[in-house]
């Protein structure tokens, strides 16, 4: 959770190649540095607007209906806003906020907490605390899986990953996987892809046995994962690159050349175009899914983080 600081660069928003994305596709990028949320426009390639976030934010989940939470590890605080930055609630938290993800089915909302082995779960709409669950040491990212059965946390300092079952938030399993776990997604298969930065590879598990399926080595210090076209995206904070996994084979079948430190990285309501946020370059990179080229990028704040999910239609 060190903040790392960085020269704010203007970068020209780009228009390479035609590569279109959903209508009304919008990015919610938490900015570490300048203490901000870049709402971009995906469509128009553009930034539309900066919120201000105090406390450093980093974690960043979507709902799907417009609401976007922020957790800002500085202050300790989780915020609920609407599409237009506006603050509809907030809670400030003790120990080490960090990760967060929603849960639809259930209207609720898990935080992780790093210093202290355990995910809140707080009340979707007021941000009211509604349980506790254990974790490994030091748990980051968290996922929801999209068939509403699995909560996943990454347990970094503990190399496992902890599955609870979303009805009850009984634990499920324990899984052992790389060294520090960071980042990590459900496919739209079911499957876990955890990206382990100790160990510069990402495991890929069975949520309902446990077991590891396979270990796919991908660039220096895998940091997240997303999906689109049949293929796992992660981010390589180290390399500056974006490894290609075949979902199929799962094996990686291209490297792309995106900005510097790549961090958090989601996929447009289409399909069509997976975005990085890159925290030193304080860009976010557009990749077109389908020929795994990137076609765009557009300027942030200072320290664009993005861990979660934040790409969604504005209401």
């Amino acid at each position: 959770m060190a903040h790392r600081s960085h020269a704010f660069g203007i970068v020209a928003t780009l228009a390479l190649g035609a590569t279109t994305v959903a209508a009304g596709d919008f990015a919610y990028v938490t900015n570490q540095n300048s203490e901000e949320l870049s709402i971009l426009d995906l469509d128009a390639r553009k930034p539309v607007s900066v919120v201000p976030i105090p406390g450093k934010p980093a974690g960043v989940a979507v709902d799907g209906a417009g609401h976007v939470y922020t957790v800002s590890p500085d202050s300790k605080v989780v915020r609920r806003l609407d599409s237009d930055g506006a603050v509809l609630a907030e809670v400030q938290l003790d120990g080490g906020p960090i990760g967060v993800a929603y849960d639809a089915d259930h209207s609720r909302v898990f935080v992780s907490d790093w210093y202290n082995a355990r995910i809140w779960v707080l009340d979707a709409r007021t941000l009211g605390v509604l349980r506790m669950l254990e974790t490994g040491s030091a748990p980051a990212g968290l996922s929801v899986s999209g068939d509403g059965r699995w909560l996943a946390s990454a347990d970094r300092d503990s190399d496992q990953v902890s599955i609870y079952a979303l009805e009850g938030l009984t634990l499920h399993r324990r899984p052992t996987v790389g060294t520090r776990p960071f980042g990590l997604r459900f496919a739209p298969d079911g499957r876990l892809f955890v990206a382990n930065v100790g160990t510069n590879d990402v495991t890929v598990i069975d949520p309902q046995s446990g077991e590891t399926l396979a270990t796919v080595p991908v660039g220096e210090r895998p940091y997240g994962v997303a999906f689109a076209r049949g293929r796992a995206f992660v981010t390589n904070q180290y390399a500056d690159t974006v490894s290609v996994i075949d979902l199929a084979g799962l094996a990686v079948i291209e490297t792309l050349d995106v900005g510097e430190y790549p961090e958090g990285i989601d996929t447009t309501s289409d399909g069509t175009t997976v975005v990085v946020a890159n925290w030193f370059s304080n860009t976010v990179s557009l990749i077109d899914a389908a020929t795994m080229t990137v076609v765009g990028e557009i300027e942030t704040a200072d320290g664009p983080r993005a861990f979660g999910t934040f790409i969604q239609q504005r209401n």
